[in-house]
């Protein structure tokens, strides 16, 4: 199934303007990647999503292919913007490693965890039913995961594009493990299928 860029851009544009965090989900609804913006939370996610100067999409740490939800967390003012990206960060990253190419401070203990302003679904149902399948997401991590390295040998060579591979590597094992699953049962030697 082709992308649908009408809805995306439809999406998008239900995003809020203000300053802030925003968290890119795959999906699945896991988050990937957390980010700030100070020009404006839509206008950081369109960029995301357009590949248009964005270096977490020129360093191959995102694969736009993934990204299915954003979760918006706009402040009032930027001096809460970093602290939020860390406490965020720390949150998401122990459930499943982020691909984010550097590591937030970490927060203050005993800060609670806001809810999302919005929860902005940036993928249509089809496209996201078709991309589940693992015939279909398997060959394209596997694809992503061979970019990356090929980026990091080539091009980058450092600790933040190697923390985003080691995210990708992970993110491989979990959908190979999904297509074999396909199969069944494994069936023991001398015994019928």
């Amino acid at each position: 199934m082709a992308i649908d860029f009408a809805f995306r851009k439809r999406a998008v544009r239900t995003l809020t303007t203000r300053i802030g965090v925003y968290v890119l989900c795959d999906l699945d609804q896991v988050p990937i990647y957390v980010g700030q913006s100070r020009d404006g939370i839509r206008s950081r996610v369109a960029r995301h999503l357009t590949s248009a100067r964005s270096d977490i999409i020129s360093n191959r740490q995102v694969d736009v292919w993934e990204i299915a939800w954003v979760l918006a967390y706009p402040v009032e003012n930027s001096a809460e913007i970093t602290p939020l990206e860390g406490l965020l960060f720390h949150h998401f990253n122990p459930q499943s490693q982020l691909m984010n190419g550097s590591t937030p401070p970490v927060p203050d203990a005993g800060i609670p965890i806001p809810e999302p302003a919005q929860v902005v679904q940036v993928m249509s149902d089809a496209e996201i039913a078709d991309k589940l399948d693992p015939a279909q997401r398997l060959p394209r991590q596997a694809n992503h995961y061979t970019q990356i390295v090929g980026h990091f040998l080539a091009v980058k060579n450092s600790p933040q594009i190697a923390r985003a591979m080691n995210a990708h590597f992970e993110r491989l094992s979990k959908y190979h493990g999904q297509l074999l699953g396909l199969a069944g049962p494994e069936v023991e030697d001398g015994e019928d299928a």
